[in-house]
C-alpha cells in the first residue's frame, strides 16, 4: 500500500508540473526541482543536479528526461526494486505528458481560427518573459544550493553544485566557448567529461 501511495503521488505531482509548466523542459525543471527536492523531499540537491546532467546529455526532451530518472530513483530509493524503479520512471514520464497531450489535442483543432485574435496574441507576449523567468530559476537552482532563513534578508549560500574553482572554471570555459565561440553542444559535453576526469 505505501508503494501504491508513493505511486499516485508521484503521478499527481508530475501531472501538475505537466499542466501548469510553459515553456519547455528547463522552464519545468525548478519546478521538479521544487517538488521532489523541497516539497517532498525524495532526492537531494545534488542528485538532482546529477540527474538534470544525465538527462541534458542523454536523446529526449531534458523536462521527460529528467521525470524518467526521478520517477526511477524515487521508488528505488524506496523499495529497493529495481522493477518498481522502472514503474515509477513510467509513471513520472507519462504524468508528466498527459496534460500536454490533452491540451494540444484540444489546442490544435482551434489554433487555426484563432492565431490571429489578439487575445491569443496577448497571451502568449505575456508567457514569454515567464519563461525566460522559469529558464533563469532553473539556471540558479543548478548553479546554487540557496537556504532562506525564515523571513530575515540574510541568506545562507552552500556551494553544493559548484564546490570550488575548478567548477566555475568549467562553466565559465563552456559559456565562452558556447556564445562566442558557437562551439558544437556535443563537443563541449565531451571536453566536460574529459576534463572533469581530469580535475576530479
Amino acid at each position: 500500500m505505501e508503494t501504491l501511495a508513493l505511486l499516485l503521488q508521484l503521478a499527481w505531482t508530475f501531472f501538475v508540473i505537466g499542466a501548469f509548466t510553459f515553456g519547455g523542459g528547463y522552464a519545468m525543471l525548478s519546478l521538479i526541482q521544487n517538488q521532489v527536492v523541497v516539497e517532498h523531499p525524495w532526492i537531494s540537491e545534488s542528485t538532482f543536479t546529477d540527474i538534470v546532467a544525465v538527462s541534458q546529455m542523454t536523446p529526449g526532451p531534458i523536462g521527460i528526461n529528467s521525470a524518467t530518472y526521478v520517477g526511477y530513483d524515487v521508488l528505488f530509493n524506496a523499495t529497493g526494486s529495481h522493477f518498481l524503479g522502472v514503474c515509477g520512471s513510467l509513471t513520472a514520464t507519462l504524468a508528466l505528458m498527459l496534460p500536454s497531450f490533452v491540451i494540444m489535442l484540444v489546442i490544435v483543432r482551434f489554433y487555426l481560427k484563432f492565431r490571429s485574435s489578439k487575445l491569443y496574441a496577448g497571451t502568449m507576449d505575456w508567457l514569454k518573459p515567464a519563461v525566460a523567468g522559469l529558464i533563469g530559476a532553473a539556471a540558479g537552482i543548478l548553479i546554487l544550493k540557496t537556504t532562506w532563513t525564515g523571513f530575515s534578508p540574510s541568506v545562507q549560500v552552500v556551494s553544493e553544485n559548484f564546490p570550488d574553482w575548478k567548477s566555475w572554471l568549467l562553466l565559465a570555459g563552456a559559456f565562452a566557448a558556447s556564445y562566442w565561440g558557437k562551439v558544437n553542444p556535443i563537443y563541449l559535453i565531451l571536453a566536460g567529461a574529459v576534463l572533469g576526469l581530469l580535475l576530479y
